[in-house]
């Protein structure tokens, strides 16, 4: 068993135990994680290294209620995520979970603030009161002026900083970026690095980032690696 644990003793925000994966091709079972066991304290930053396959966006899903594991357990905020009816976790995600993808994933006819209102369309907020947490969350990320544009009228950084605004809307309990500069430039990507690590450091945000780039995972707390469905603490050669 390789256990990953955090810094410090604070009690753990995030709790992978003895999870693995496994997904059914035909009659072939694919392992693709294998006995993993993670903690990760509140107000962390994270990167998350590995080869391409090593189950590294299998994890993040995990964690962040997209899928479920073969065994094991994952528990956000004490929450176990696992055992949550569909509906159940889809509102535990909209609650708790905010996603920065590589792809940005933007719908194209629609404004930049209307992109990032998106999240909270599925809570109880008034218009008035989304609105706000829009504007908010734009400045936050340095494109208020760019609100009214769409994607197509933005750059790739900016349509990342889009991205990062709609993760951050809901005031997630975690962020959880997939590769989040994997599609950007140097300079773009450095900025939307500075911008994570401000988000860690002034506004004290959890963050757990997937990246096969040093250069990213430098500007995280810790980094720890995955390499054939299981965990270590040291990159493999």
């Amino acid at each position: 068993m390789i256990q990953i644990k955090s810094e410090g003793n604070a009690a753990p925000l995030v709790v992978v135990e003895g999870v693995e994966k496994v997904f059914h091709r035909g009659s072939e079972d694919i392992h693709v994680l294998k006995d993993l066991h993670l903690r990760v304290n509140a107000g962390e930053f994270l990167a998350l290294m590995g080869p391409s396959g090593s189950g590294k966006s299998t994890l993040l899903n995990l964690i962040g209620g997209l899928d479920r594991p073969s065994q094991g357990f994952v528990s956000v905020g004490g929450e176990r995520v696992e055992g949550l009816s569909d509906r159940k976790l889809a509102q535990w995600r909209a609650r708790h979970i905010g996603f920065v993808f590589q792809l940005y994933n933007l719908l194209p006819v629609l404004t930049a603030e209307r992109n990032v209102e998106l999240p909270l369309l599925l809570t109880h907020l008034s218009k008035a009161e989304r609105r706000k947490h829009v504007q908010t969350a734009l400045a936050m990320v340095g494109l208020t002026d760019r609100a009214g544009h769409f994607p197509r009228q933005l750059s790739g950084g900016e349509q990342q900083r889009v991205g990062i605004a709609r993760g951050i809307v809901t005031d997630p309990t975690l962020l959880l970026c997939d590769e989040p500069t994997g599609d950007l430039d140097r300079k773009a990507g450095d900025e939307v690095l500075d911008l994570l690590q401000a988000l860690n450091k002034e506004h004290g945000k959890t963050i757990i980032m997937v990246t096969h780039d040093p250069h990213a995972s430098a500007r995280a707390a810790r980094t720890v690696f995955l390499n054939k469905g299981q965990l270590t603490d040291s990159p493999v050669s």
